[in-house]
């Protein structure tokens, strides 16, 4: 929170992935700050066996719709997290995984596969994140083990239900149109236009596709942290204030 507010922004969004654990802390800090904090979420959703992730602005952290969803979205990824590891094990790459599991358990973050990345780096099986994804995590590679999750739709339903506004994340990213169309027709309320891995022609095409669908359009440098990626990137993609009045109507009975 005093990053953003050094970097001169007045309003975030917290987005973490399959938790709001970290939603209180910041708003309250926020608040000290002179930053609003919209309560958010980014959750795993599988489309055609491919992960989608999908944004929530706006919700309501302790709705008991959202916090069962969580809990069993945070069941999975322990589930996998283990698997993995087995698969890295046999692999000859064993790695240590209790200390995520139990920083897990607590409920306040989610584990994935970037931290099994830095777990298998820190075992020197590998130089860097990149590396560990490259070799052993990424898909089609020995380590990987598919998501087993819930389809875009149900993703929206608890967004919804929890009070919030739905949108696709990064659709530059791995996502094709047809599949930002299926997706639009089941309730996505708007899609990620401005983010820092876009170009300025894919910020166009997506502009005009949310127009064409007509649904709304919102935006964010996707920061996860000092010394990550896109770290130097915190306050460099902003949304236009116009933007944010249309997905903060959608919340408050817009939709």
């Amino acid at each position: 929170m005093q990053r953003a507010a050094a970097a001169g922004l007045t309003t975030i969004a917290i987005t973490d992935h399959d938790t709001v654990g970290g939603l209180r802390e910041a708003i309250e800090a926020g608040a000290e700050l002179g930053v609003r904090v919209v309560p958010g979420i980014e959750i795993t959703a599988v489309e055609n066996q491919r992960d989608v992730h999908v944004l929530g602005y706006f919700l309501e952290s302790g709705s008991t719709v959202l916090t069962t969803f969580l809990q069993a979205q945070r069941s999975d990824r322990i589930r996998r997290v283990r698997e993995i590891a087995s698969r890295l094990a046999g692999l000859g790459y064993r790695i240590e995984i209790e200390p995520l599991l139990a920083a897990a358990a607590h409920g306040s973050r989610s584990i994935g596969r970037p931290a099994i990345a830095d777990a298998v780096v820190a075992a020197g099986h590998a130089v860097d994140r990149n590396d560990a994804f490259g070799r052993l995590l990424g898909r089609g590679c020995p380590a990987f083990v598919p998501r087993i999750g819930v389809a875009g739709a149900a993703v929206m339903e608890t967004i919804h239900a929890a009070g919030g506004v739905a949108s696709l994340a990064h659709p530059g990213i791995a996502t094709d149109d047809a599949l930002i169309e299926s997706l639009a027709s089941r309730g996505l309320d708007a899609i990620e236009v401005w983010h820092s891995d876009h170009s300025p022609e894919q910020q166009t095409h997506y502009a005009a596709l949310a127009d064409r669908l007509g649904i709304a359009k919102s935006g964010g440098s996707d920061y996860h942290g000092d010394g990550l990626h896109r770290a130097c990137r915190l306050g460099g993609v902003l949304l236009p204030p116009a933007e944010f009045a249309r997905l903060e109507a959608l919340a408050t009975g817009g939709r």
